[in-house]
């Protein structure tokens, strides 16, 4: 049980019109008492109302007029008595009431610490905790729908309702095992069999939403390569909206990778701009071709650059799985030399193209689009390892039941799949089994 009250400041340091302090504990309407001066006493203080009133020191020198509200526990967001202080945005001012928070009995939070007890209280599982810091730190459209779709409960609901279905397939091998005597009839191993292909063929739906979920947290990162003066940097640029790289008739210019984030479509995409690919006797100039070879290699997305106003030559990228070849230049003549050569005709002058290049950007990292509409949600790395645990545990009970081996076994298996599943939402209760044994056979009648 948590007997502590904490306290922190919700916003971000710094200036602004207000600042948002919390305190959530058993303790959380007594020290708003010890701090608060408005209508009437604490203890009456209606709850989910803005109190408008004034915050006080320890010799009730006023420090800031304020709003407070009062969320009593178990509906508030962390399940416990929580009060909100909004009080002007100022740097000194927030410090200064956060420190009379924690001289009358509040501790300072740790990071994270108000979701965690949210999640200790049963107000979300595990994966809505951590959409809590995903919406928080999304840098897309898609990255927040996402969010929101997991902090909805989606990824956990379907967890648990697995969870459930790999409870009744181990509640009849535990049935088995334990009860040999019973009139029971447990399921025939076909059917069992059967069950865990569903749950394999689940988990492996889910788990084929990993790597979207790395680029909606993480941002596709998308190398912009290419020989020098075919316009890198001015794509950079277009894409990003606004002058963020050097652009320049001498070649050589950009020595450094040069990063940007960005949205297209809704997806994140982690722009870096590189060194022009070529023989250099400088020793800078080779450090920087040296490092786009590098960022080359471990790109989501490579945007090859060409002039297609000059003579065709060897591209710098083979990798066609992950290579969009972008034809800039498209204003000038073009040399009879591209003709036939697939890519996307483009202008960084006058930025004709540029939305079709967007499209082929979206239909490349999310597979023409579908994801967005198929997998509203994708797992995290956490998740990934859990669901690969939970297969390859389902995989080898289904393994030991083809072989006839002792059932076990298969229960060992099954248990441990079980508690992998379970650490996806950030539940372990192996008692649920002998409850369902009991609830479907009906022994000890």
């Amino acid at each position: 049980m948590i007997k502590d009250t904490i306290a922190a400041i919700s916003t971000a340091v710094g200036e602004a019109a207000i600042s948002v302090l919390r305190v959530s504990g058993p303790d959380a309407l007594a020290i708003a008492g010890k701090v608060f001066r408005g209508r009437g006493a604490a203890s009456a203080l209606r709850p989910r109302f803005a109190h408008l009133g004034s915050v006080v020191d320890a010799d009730e020198s006023i420090i800031d007029h304020a709003l407070l509200t009062l969320f009593r526990a178990p509906a508030s967001y962390t399940g416990e008595d929580l009060i909100e202080l909004h009080c002007h945005g100022g740097i000194l001012v927030t410090q200064k009431v956060l420190g009379v928070l924690l001289h009358h009995g509040a501790r300072q939070a740790d990071a994270g610490e108000f979701t965690q007890r949210a999640f200790l209280n049963g107000k979300m599982d595990l994966t809505q905790a951590e959409a809590v810091m995903d919406l928080i730190h999304a840098h897309s459209t898609l990255a927040v729908r996402a969010a929101n779709e997991q902090l909805e409960g989606a990824i956990g609901r379907e967890a648990e309702a697995m969870r459930g279905d790999l409870i009744q397939v181990l509640a009849h091998i535990e049935a088995y095992i334990d009860f040999p005597d019973e009139d029971i009839s447990p399921e025939t191993g076909d059917a069992l069999i059967a069950r865990i292909d569903a749950l394999l063929a689940r988990g492996g739906r889910l788990l084929a939403t990993s790597e979207h979920g790395r680029i909606l947290r993480s941002g596709a990162r998308t190398v912009i390569c290419g020989q020098p003066n075919v316009g890198k940097s001015s794509l950079l640029n277009l894409l990003a909206g606004f002058e963020r790289a050097i652009v320049s008739p001498v070649a050589g210019t950009t020595r450094d990778t040069i990063e940007e984030f960005i949205q297209v479509h809704g997806i994140p995409l982690r722009l870096v701009d590189t060194a022009g690919l070529r023989e250099s006797g400088d020793a800078i100039e080779q450090s920087g071709i040296e490092r786009t070879s590098r960022e080359m290699e471990r790109a989501d997305l490579i945007l090859e650059v060409v002039d297609v106003s000059k003579p065709r030559g060897a591209f710098v990228s083979a990798d066609s799985q992950r290579r969009i070849l972008v034809q800039n230049k498209s204003d000038l003549v073009r040399d009879s030399s591209w003709d036939g050569t697939p890519g996307f005709p483009i202008s960084c002058a006058n930025g004709a193209g540029l939305d079709e290049l967007r499209s082929a950007i979206r239909d490349l990292v999310l597979h023409g689009g579908q994801f967005a509409s198929a997998h509203p949600v994708a797992i995290n790395a956490r998740h990934k390892s859990c669901f690969e645990r939970m297969t390859a545990r389902l995989q080898a009970a289904r393994a030991a039941m083809l072989e006839k081996m002792a059932p076990e076994f298969v229960a060992l298996d099954l248990r441990e799949a079980m508690q992998s599943l379970g650490e996806v939402i950030g539940v372990v209760d192996t008692e649920q089994v002998l409850d369902a044994i009991f609830a479907q056979f009906c022994i000890g009648k």
